[in-house]
């Protein structure tokens, strides 16, 4: 498409769960539900249309080593690109990524800075590992570098007692994150198990990324919070995996990863039963590929999420849970045309038909 090219797209516009309309113009860039006068080189593509997906759990510049090249973090963008993937909550990166701003081409991410872990009680080149005194600094620095967000490794492994445990005391995450709120970011921690979450959330916390550790103790609670997670169910599934690999060494850490593992759809399901903002994150740039949006949102449907509202965790809820607009008039145009209803078939997700960034059809 050229520059003043116009792209009309009709059938079923999914504005919202309940709002269809039958057709938008891209002009410019940008939505507009009004025919464009006198528009001569228009592009017409018919189907179900949705706002850009949304990953709000993806790690694009790092992959199971840690940092990546940017030929990788351009591979990895263009992934979640082609699979209707528009925006990103990066939960964290060594890697500088802000190039890919600069790129019309490739999807908007919303970043959270670098991980902040323990010392040794994370994957090793991810994070910046550090000691309790240093949180309040380290979380004040990426609440700078990020885009709203800053991410905490919130337990892990403690090779002492060779189970899963919170690496945080309560003041120094209640310190952390009021510095970052009054810097005006959010705050999310990973946390698989049980002990870290009542601390977080009574110290303030924003989101938890898995949340596999959700009892009938803390849903109340999370709640009443009103803190979102992002379950991240196509990683919990390697979950039997890692427990293989750890039973001679780690024994009690591969029996509770296990058992978190058993009980992931139940503890979704209830933590959605009882209002907890649930939202799509896949996880991706670690050991799992990007582009599994679509598997992600099947995954919370299989735990028992109604498929609008499933639906809804990628496209229109996350995007206002995040700021960013989706089929709005004078939004920038990243939507994603389908062949069918994917409120009435999820798996349309996974066989986009045009996908379109910045207003123009990609891929």
């Amino acid at each position: 498409m050229s520059d003043h090219a116009v792209l009309h797209v009709k059938g079923r516009v999914l504005v919202g769960p309940d709002e269809v309309r039958d057709e938008l113009w891209v002009v410019g860039g940008r939505i507009t539900y009004e025919r464009p006068a006198g528009a001569r080189d228009v592009r017409t593509v018919a189907g179900w249309v949705l706002p850009g997906l949304v990953d709000a759990h993806c790690h694009v510049g790092l992959d199971q080593h840690g940092p990546v090249p940017d030929e990788v973090s351009e591979k990895q963008a263009l992934a979640d690109r082609d699979a209707g993937t528009l925006l990103v909550r990066d939960a964290g990166s060594p890697s500088d990524t802000r190039w890919i701003d600069d790129r019309a081409d490739l999807p908007k991410i919303i970043r959270a800075g670098r991980h902040i872990a323990r010392t040794r009680r994370y994957i090793r080149n991810y994070a910046h590992e550090i000691e309790p005194e240093d949180l309040v600094a380290y979380v004040a620095r990426e609440a700078r570098r990020g885009d709203g967000w800053v991410k905490l490794v919130g337990d892990w492994i403690d090779r002492g007692t060779g189970d899963l445990s919170a690496c945080w005391p309560r003041d120094a995450v209640e310190a952390a994150i009021t510095e970052a709120h009054r810097l005006g970011a959010r705050v999310t921690a990973h946390c698989f198990a049980e002990d870290s979450l009542r601390d977080l959330v009574e110290a303030g916390i924003d989101c938890v990324e898995h949340a596999t550790g959700l009892t009938e103790d803390t849903i109340p609670l999370f709640a009443s919070r009103g803190v979102a997670i992002v379950p991240t169910l196509v990683n919990i599934a390697t979950f039997p995996r890692l427990a293989d690999g750890g039973d001679a060494k780690f024994p009690r850490w591969s029996a509770h990863m296990r058992r978190l593992h058993e009980r992931r759809y139940d503890t979704v399901r209830a933590a959605y039963d009882a209002g907890i903002p649930v939202y799509v994150g896949t996880d991706a740039g670690g050991t799992l590929p990007h582009g599994l949006v679509a598997g992600e949102v099947a995954e919370l449907v299989t735990a028992g999420i109604p498929r609008v509202e499933a639906l809804s965790a990628t496209t229109w809820g996350a995007r206002r849970w995040l700021g960013r607009p989706g089929l709005d008039e004078g939004a920038p145009a990243d939507l994603v045309v389908y062949e069918g209803d994917p409120r009435a078939d999820l798996r349309v997700l996974g066989a986009p038909r045009l996908v379109v960034l910045n207003g123009r059809p990609v891929g």
